[in-house]
């Protein structure tokens, strides 16, 4: 073991005991005196002069104590030249008499001060626990100036967020009608921007002095009401106001409405920095814009829509406190009522009220109103009563304007939906609500609930301006608030029958027949019109059905017409001559000309493209398209396709696509004004009688379909073209049904309730409108048809659509109704035998059809759709692919 390392020898009676004890030599059996007990100037643990007087103590605990009563509350002093503990210092200073050399504890190292000086040193007690001056300023300002720090660390860090709330931003579609004014508001969130120029000075005014007097002059916060937020918050009781309209937009705009610690924080320092950055004008039309003002409502806008009926803009000061008010908390001051015991409508107007006069006091009270315009406000305002939106023809017209807008846009239903668009309408509300009323009306006195056959009896139609395309109204059910969804002047699946008639003819004198060598033919010519007529092919062979013999086509009544002329033939409606003038123009030529004025591909009725049939008005357009078709004629051929939006903004800006759509030449205006010319006949001679008497020149065309599934009624004048259907149709399957009996009457036709729908609605809507006189026909086309039966030529072109077997229905024909009334039965009002003085009734397809199953009518899809190949797809108003 090394030198250093090796323990030093003791010496006999002495070492550190004896240096304790103050002893130089052998123990004398006593211990040390405790320090101090001598009253020597230099008292310590000992020294080498071990006079004085020996004083017995309790240890060294109390010599410890001593020690530092004598050093005044210090450490141990050092003694001189190390005596006393038997050592030098811890150095290596020298021994005392009789002790060894140091081992490092001769010398005590004085004592540190503490940072923070508690328990306090020196204090014994309870004084010990009693912070000084010093700790408690050090500890003041040492915790607020770690607020600041924080402060600023928080601010640095928290940003105002690049993208504000899905939910903020989230706006419904808007949807105007003509003359612009708001129609309806969908989407999940019913909220529509405005600036702040449109929000009127007393509303602005109103919510400050409610919410936050100091608005215009304070940075965006007010600590003393964050102060109690959080700490009404940190105890666990109800949280309570104070935000600045400042942070009601932060919190509305970039932030979730949880009431946490964590989010009024950033609330806080969004806050500032929104006040620093934004003007006071953005800040609060932003809060205005967002804030929920009860009955769905979100922003100053949907707001004033829902309780006034009017545009934010033309709020009058009554309707502006009423809405600040409302703000405190829609569920307790909204009129209507809200959720809870408490929120009963009386409670929630007296609240209303009061808060109204309390807002009206407080502005006088800050000067933001004058105690005469005080005086002047006038009462309480009363409130529009809350309706839905999509009520009656609404959800319709918003269905057709939606369908346009995502067709033109490209976009998908979902994405449309996702809101934010203003879409303005053609149509015209006073028109849509005078067609509603003609179907009302007719509906009541022709139905009855108790009937059978009344039941399930559903109409449709549509009306469209000829000189533009656009469709001013329709009328699609009973409405959605009423369980009816499907639009039924959009739908396909319900057949046209003889209201399909006058495009055959205008295909007839457009591209002639066989025997013309394609020169146009004259509405003059001549066609046989008996019943039972067996149909022939452009060969002059009779065409076959389906047993196997010539296919015979069935008239409405047994009556032998002989040769007819066309003319004649559509006034009174009678298949047969049409039958075999679909063949002898070609099938395919009929179709081109339906296309050109309007009618989908989609709709055509594909199981009997080629057949005989398809001439009779098997194919399904939906009421839209057959009044635009119809439009065409009474343009004199000028084509527009339908449409029914004018303007659509997105963000502020219009997006492109949505100018009216172009003027087309569809049919030579010789040929239209022809077919127009026979249509007036119609009415004044024929199934139309029912409307000869509006007053004013119309033509229109009746068509009824086989076993009285459909009826239609479409005519028009120069400024209006309309068609009226009406169908019946098995619940929850959509298979239509036979109205036979419907209304109390044996068969339902074209020419009565459709045209009595059509009358009513049109004398309405046009009693003020300048009638302009059709343009007369000028002569057009071949006459032929002077022999009893069509002489085929030797070597004709043979169409090859005419030469498909049809399957024509062979069954006994339906009888007709009596002429007159000379059998002395009393007979309804809808009975077109009371009102066609003994005239033929329309037509329709009865035993014509090919004996196919009949379609469903369906709804078009925001796609146009498919067709089914059975005529009943949905090609609906903008129609789609094929199926």
């Amino acid at each position: 073991m090394s030198e250093h390392r090796r323990k030093p020898p003791q010496p006999q009676g002495g070492g550190r005991a004896a240096a304790r004890r103050g002893q130089p030599g052998p123990s004398s059996g006593r211990r040390a005196a405790p320090r101090g007990a001598t009253g020597s100037p230099s008292d310590g643990y000992g020294s080498g002069d071990t006079g004085g007087e020996e004083r017995p103590y309790g240890g060294r605990a109390e010599a410890r104590r001593a020690a530092q009563r004598a050093a005044g509350g210090g450490r141990r002093r050092a003694a001189p030249d190390g005596a006393g503990r038997g050592g030098g210092g811890r150095r290596g200073g020298p021994g005392g008499p009789g002790g060894p050399p140091g081992r490092g504890r001769g010398r005590a190292v004085p004592a540190k001060k503490r940072f923070i000086d508690y328990p306090r040193a020196g204090k014994y007690g309870a004084a010990r626990w009693v912070p000084s001056w010093r700790l408690v300023t050090g500890l003041f300002v040492s915790f607020f100036g770690g607020l600041l720090v924080a402060a600023g660390i928080g601010y640095a860090m928290v940003g105002i967020p690049s993208e504000e709330n899905a939910a903020a931003t989230a706006e419904n579609n808007v949807f105007y009608w003509s003359d612009k004014t708001q129609m309806a508001a969908t989407g999940d969130t019913n909220r529509q921007n405005v600036e702040i120029e449109d929000i009127p000075k007393d509303m602005q005014e109103a919510v400050i002095s409610a919410e936050n007097a100091s608005f215009r002059k304070d940075k965006g916060v007010d600590p003393m009401g964050i102060a109690r937020a959080l700490f009404n918050m940190a105890k666990g009781g109800d949280t309570q106001g104070g935000s600045t309209i400042t942070q009601q937009f932060v919190k509305n705009t970039y932030l979730s409405q949880d009431q946490t610690v964590t989010r009024k924080f950033k609330e806080l320092f969004i806050s500032i920095k929104v006040g620093s950055k934004m003007t006071k004008d953005e800040i609060l039309a932003g809060y205005l814009n967002t804030a929920y003002y009860g009955r769905d409502s979100y922003g100053i806008q949907a707001a004033a829509q829902a309780y006034f009926g009017k545009d934010a803009k033309d709020l009058n000061t009554e309707q502006c406190v009423f809405l600040a008010a409302v703000l405190k908390g829609p569920n307790l001051y909204n009129p209507d009522g809200g959720v809870g015991a408490n929120a009963t409508p009386e409670a929630n107007k007296q609240r209303a009220e009061e808060r109204w006069n309390w807002i009206l006091d407080r502005e006088v009270e800050l000067g933001n109103m004058t105690k005469s315009e005080r005086d002047s406000v006038g009462s309480f305002p009363e409130l529009k009563k809350r309706t839905s939106s999509l009520s009656g023809q609404t959800g319709y017209l918003v269905d057709i304007a939606k369908e346009y807008v995502a067709k033109k846009l490209g976009l998908s239903t979902e994405e449309l939906d996702r809101g934010g668009y203003r879409i303005y309408t053609t149509f015209d509300k006073k028109r849509v609500e005078e067609l509603e009323a003609a179907v009302k009306k007719t509906r009541k006195s022709f139905l009855k609930p108790n009937r059978a056959k009344d039941k399930y009896v559903q109409f449709g139609a549509a009306s469209v301006d000829p000189t533009s395309g656009a469709i001013v109204a329709l009328y699609g059910g009973e409405g959605y608030d009423k369980g009816h969804y499907s639009n039924n002047a959009n739908t396909t699946g319900v057949p046209v029958g003889s209201t399909w008639k006058p495009i055959v003819l205008a295909a007839a004198m457009k591209d002639g027949t066989y025997q013309t060598d394609g020169k146009p033919l004259s509405p003059m010519a001549r066609y046989n019109g008996n019943d039972l007529l067996v149909i022939k092919d452009q060969n002059g062979d009779p065409i076959m059905g389906s047993n196997g013999k010539p296919f015979r086509q069935k008239n409405e009544g047994t009556t032998n017409w002989g040769m007819v002329t066309l003319k004649k033939a559509m006034e009174q409606s009678i298949n047969s001559p049409f039958a075999q003038l679909g063949v002898d123009v070609g099938l395919s030529k009929t179709r081109e000309v339906a296309k050109d004025i309007g009618i989908l591909p989609e709709s055509f009725d594909k199981a009997n493209l080629r057949n005989v049939s398809f001439s009779l008005g098997t194919s399904t357009p939906s009421a839209i398209r057959m009044a635009d078709a119809y439009a065409t004629f009474a343009a004199s051929g000028k084509h527009y396709e339908p449409y029914s939006v004018t303007k659509v903004i997105k963000n502020g800006e219009p997006k492109e696509g949505f100018e009216p759509p172009k003027q087309k030449q569809a049919l030579d205006a010789d040929v239209a004004d022809n077919v127009t010319n026979v249509l007036e006949n119609v009415v004044q001679n024929g199934t139309g009688k029912k409307v000869a008497d509006i007053g004013f020149p119309v033509a229109g065309k009746t068509g009824t379909t086989d076993k009285n599934k459909s009826a239609w009624f479409v005519g028009y004048t120069r400024e209006l073209s309309t068609s009226v259907t009406l169908f019946r149709t098995e619940p929850d399957k959509g298979k239509l049904l036979s109205m036979n009996g419907t209304g109390g009457v044996a068969s339902i036709h074209g020419g009565d309730i459709p045209a009595q729908v059509w009358k009513d609605y049109m004398a309405e809507a046009l009693k003020n409108s300048p009638h302009e006189p059709f343009p007369e026909a000028e002569k057009i086309g071949e006459i032929i048809g002077a022999s009893p039966s069509p002489t085929a030529s030797a070597s004709p072109t043979t169409d090859p659509s005419a030469s498909a077997t049809p399957t024509p229905s062979m069954s006994a024909p339906t009888a007709s109704p009596s002429k007159t009334n000379g059998n002395g039965n009393t007979c309804s009002p809808w009975d077109l035998s009371c009102t066609n003085n003994g005239g033929t009734t329309d037509g329709g397809t009865t035993g014509g059809s090919t004996g196919s199953a009949s379609p469903s009518p369906t709804t078009s899809s925001d796609s146009g759709g498919n067709g089914n190949g059975n005529g009943n797809g949905n090609g609906g108003f903008f129609g789609g692919p094929a199926g």
